[in-house]
């Protein structure tokens, strides 16, 4: 579900997670009401946000003072203090926000934030495991990996593939493999068609099943 960027957004916790939220979203225009009950926090975002307040967002009646209801989506960034993102997530869904992100440290407790109302969770810490764990162990340059075993990649384009065009070279056909576009030094970003060229040093962007992304970047056919 996206947000209308006239509306304003609650971002409650302002730790690493939660600045990362508020400051891309101030970014792309969205007004950004950033509550934590650290004053180093609040202090620290003051001059990047549009309004931005020390509170215990636990308190449903200190949320209902600031006019959450009147929000169309809120962002819970607390994560180390579960009881604190617990009762948060519920202060919200009991004052009607529609829209209720949060953040999660495992499966267990992202389970509770989903039965007591929020309408997405989230995994940071996880997610970026997986990633960093895809970097490291191949000749990937990115990876994001969706829950229904769907990913992307960012590679180095095999050398089997350089020389041809993507019709002639048929990964496709031959590993499960789509390749989303090309990118090639210097040159803008190129969205993959069958007489695009494949040249030496460009960067592929592939999707597919995670087993065969992971096969494909490591060069094994299926």
């Amino acid at each position: 579900m996206s947000v209308d960027s006239k509306k304003p957004i609650l971002v409650i916790g302002l730790g690493r997670f939660g600045q990362s939220v508020a400051r891309s979203l101030d970014r792309m225009g969205h007004e950004v009401l950033g509550v934590d009950s650290n004053a180093e926090c609040v202090q620290l975002m003051a001059e990047t946000l549009t309004q931005c307040l020390e509170a215990d967002a636990t308190d449903k009646g200190v949320l209902e003072r600031l006019g959450v209801g009147d929000f169309e989506a809120a962002v819970v960034g607390i994560g180390t203090d579960i009881e604190a993102s617990v009762l948060t997530t519920l202060a919200l869904a009991d004052l009607g926000v529609p829209q209720i992100w949060a953040k999660a440290v495992n499966e267990n407790h992202g389970r509770i934030l989903e039965r007591i109302g929020a309408t997405s969770v989230v995994f940071p810490e996880a997610r970026m495991g997986e990633r960093v764990a895809h970097i490291l162990s191949g000749k990937m340059i990115d990876y994001i990996e969706f829950d229904d075993d769907f990913a992307i990649a960012k590679m180095v384009a095999p050398k089997d593939a350089v020389g041809q065009t993507l019709g002639q070279s048929r990964i496709r056909s031959m590993t499960g493999i789509t390749v989303v576009g090309v990118k090639r030094p210097t040159k803008d970003f190129e969205y993959a068609q069958e007489h695009t060229q494949v040249e030496l040093g460009d960067l592929l962007i592939v999707s597919g099943t995670r087993e065969n992304v992971e096969k494909f970047v490591a060069g094994e056919s299926n």
